[in-house]
């Protein structure tokens, strides 16, 4: 009792204290193994650096603003059998992150881009990468309140900071003044310093006229298609598939 109350308060002392999470397990093990003195010092520590990664890792999700049930693991491919898998597990190796490249994901509504989006950031968190996770309509809007009380360069700040940016559902909404202004501020501060995610039910050939200003839209799409991978997610839609599903199941039930 006194050796555990004493190891307590140097680990605590040493920011170890998780390491007592494990050490009664460890020490049965240790025994009826007959570990060596090295081995189980090494096998605390191993537990130690999971620990602490995962803690790590659950921050930056939470900072990224993520749902944590979309990941690649719930990402149901065979629904959309078109997409290739092949190229987004290679996009999941992150790769296009270290070379500060993006990633363009279109397709009409419910069709799992924003799934898509959210699975590789949860791969790049893990992978250490900082990630913010944002509706395009509210990031400008956030933006576009800093003019009211001087905050605008530092909210941009925001938006350049992190290694992926995802902004989600671009287009949905039309872009007015000075959105347009702030959407180019965003993408060309990220242009080759950092990666963007973007998820759009328009197809690129519409973009353009969402700027409403064409050299602002000519200067900002070139930044944002350069460098970048564009992936179509074509077919019917998750959410209206269940919507069918409710509606056939409340037609049953007025029936019985």
């Amino acid at each position: 009792m006194e050796l555990t109350s004493s190891l307590t308060t140097q680990l605590k002392h040493l920011r170890l204290s998780g390491v007592l999470e494990t050490l009664d397990v460890r020490t049965r093990q240790a025994i009826d193994g007959r570990w060596s003195y090295v081995e189980f010092l090494s096998r605390l520590l191993e537990d130690e650096v999971e620990r602490r990664g995962q803690k790590q890792l659950t921050l930056r999700v939470r900072k990224a603003s993520l749902n944590t049930t979309k990941t690649l693991e719930t990402f149901d491919f065979n629904f959309n059998p078109a997409l290739n898998r092949q190229q987004v597990l290679h996009l999941a190796s992150g790769d296009y992150i270290r070379r500060k490249h993006n990633i363009l994901l279109c397709g009409p509504t419910g069709t799992g881009k924003t799934h898509l989006a959210q699975a590789l950031a949860h791969e790049a968190c893990r992978q250490g990468f900082d990630v913010l996770f944002v509706n395009t309509h509210k990031m400008l809007q956030h933006l576009n309140g800093g003019r009211a009380d001087g905050t605008l360069e530092r909210r941009l700040s925001i938006y350049l900071r992190p290694h992926v940016l995802i902004l989600d559902d671009f287009g949905l909404r039309p872009l007015q003044p000075p959105a347009p202004e702030d959407l180019y501020d965003v993408i060309e501060g990220r242009y080759e310093r950092g990666s963007i995610i973007l998820t759009s039910n328009r197809a690129p050939a519409e973009w353009p006229d969402l700027f409403g200003n064409p050299l602002l839209a000519s200067a900002g799409l070139d930044r944002l298609a350069h460098h970048a991978e564009v992936l179509l997610l074509t077919g019917a839609s998750f959410r209206a598939q269940g919507r069918r599903k409710l509606e056939q199941e409340v037609r049953i039930d007025s029936e019985s």
